[in-house]
């Protein structure tokens, strides 16, 4: 009887120490960031912030340099990004882009050895010059995300050539015969999701992909309403992600009264909302067109390129870095506009040109900036006799369809008409119809009031 009191102690004991498993080990602080009775409150764990904060640390800048002299790409060949900082400002930013990415390879993790600094001999290369041009696109055009914070080569890499933090799209489930049927892409304790049984792949349908990201329909009625329990179960995978990476709970953007009332969220969850679409916009624009100059050993298990997620950047912080902006340090890196330019042709025409232009909502007035993002659009043109613009105008999908796409028309018609004004004939320029972007809650998605302006 002795024997088998022990053994149901011990089995009991082994129980607890299993149940306990999940609890985390006092002391915790819990900080209160919304109305009392609300339940928005943040648990912190102050050993894993003390983890976090050495991994979190921002390196020394490099010491200053003048801006004066000869520009970078009088002197250098192929500066395809950078080329109008100073000599001295050119080799500044490529000792810190070294130290933050390839702190043990040095200039060979990107430059051939024997081989020409301007030469693409290595793949790496190329790569590193699309990610320069990804990082003055997020400092440009995604402040609604980062603010003046911004981002730097350092914000992903922390000192790795890859980032610690990317995602490929989970390969197809391997149907089995017999009575088992598909798994929807869940029921698997994946990391991914916190362990959970969630979908295990949210990424590439909400950060590849652009599906609705909701839980509760918008309309009573069945007809054309696809927020079933299993989007609904994918979504809360994508959420999961998200305070994984950011350290947060789900209070840290959401009312617990209503999860899904913006007007009763906190701003962070806007903030959340521009984060999603740029993780979509910069996979979508510069890293799947990459799949094809990495080698096959650094694509997923199907095929594709490493892409972003939150936890790229925060890598379990709140703001990565906690907020520490290296960007003052280099102004450079926030240079950029919403223009990106394809490599010259073989038979040497001139470089193929597109630029994006954004609208305020309602507004079909250009934007500030707008002259500085059609000079090379217009140069190009001029350079080119033959060639014509083309000019899609973008709108919301939410609303009326006949009042968004009357202001899509009259956006594209201002930037005809900023073309004519410099000189171009109006007969190369040809106006495509009027084109739906995603729709979202607020109807005020950036990427629906654009106008996009290609050469043919």
């Amino acid at each position: 009887m002795r024997r088998i009191a022990h053994t149901s102690l011990g089995l009991a004991l082994t129980a607890l120490l299993l149940m306990l498993g999940g609890c985390e080990r006092p002391p915790v602080d819990s900080v209160q960031h919304g109305y009392r009775g609300t339940g928005m409150d943040q648990i912190y764990n102050p050993r894993t912030l003390e983890a976090q904060a050495a991994a979190n640390q921002m390196p020394e800048p490099l010491p200053a340099v003048s801006a004066e002299g000869p520009r970078a790409k009088d002197v250098f060949k192929n500066v395809q990004v950078l080329g109008d900082s100073s000599v001295g400002e050119f080799t500044r930013t490529m000792a810190a882009i070294t130290a933050w990415v390839a702190p043990q390879q040095g200039c060979a993790y990107c430059h051939a050895a024997g081989k020409d600094l301007s030469e693409d001999a290595l793949y790496t290369q190329v790569v590193a010059r699309k990610m320069l041009q990804m990082t003055r696109h997020i400092n440009t055009d995604f402040k609604s995300h980062v603010a003046e914070t911004g981002v730097t080569c350092f914000t992903c890499h922390r000192g790795q050539p890859v980032p610690a933090q990317t995602w490929f799209s989970a390969p197809p489930q391997k149907q089995a015969a017999g009575m088992v049927g598909n798994n929807a892409g869940q029921n698997r304790a994946a990391t991914t999701v916190g362990l959970t049984s969630l979908p295990y792949d949210p990424f590439t349908t909400y950060l590849s992909q652009s599906a609705d990201i909701r839980v509760v329909g918008d309309t009573p009625l069945p007809s054309g309403n696809r927020h079933s329990i299993k989007q609904t179960e994918g979504t809360y995978g994508l959420m999961i992600h998200m305070s994984e990476s950011l350290g947060v709970n789900c209070t840290y953007c959401h009312n617990s009264r209503s999860f899904t009332t913006w007007d009763q969220s906190t701003p962070q969850r806007t903030t959340a909302w521009y984060g999603i679409r740029m993780a979509r916009d910069l996979n979508a624009a510069y890293l799947e067109p990459l799949t094809s100059v990495f080698p096959a050993e650094r694509n997923g298990p199907t095929g594709d390129v490493a892409k972003i997620n939150c936890s790229t950047c925060h890598q379990g912080a709140y703001k990565p870095l906690y907020g520490a902006s290296m960007l003052k340090d280099h102004p450079e890196l926030a240079g950029g506009t919403r223009v990106s330019v394809a490599a010259p042709s073989a038979t040497g025409a001139p470089a193929v040109q597109s630029a994006v232009l954004f609208f305020d909502v309602g507004s079909s007035s250009l934007a500030g900036d707008a002259e500085k993002t059609l000079a090379p659009v217009i140069q190009a043109l001029k350079a080119s006799p033959d060639s014509k613009a083309v000019l899609s105008g973008y709108h919301s999908a939410a609303g009326t369809l006949s009042q968004n796409q009357g202001l899509a028309k009259q956006r594209a018609f201002a930037v005809r008409d900023a073309l004519k004004a410099a000189g171009i004939a109006e007969d190369r320029i040809q106006l495509e119809k009027p084109q739906s972007a995603e729709a979202n809650l607020s109807g005020e998605d950036p990427a629906a009031r654009r106008v996009e302006v290609a050469l043919r």
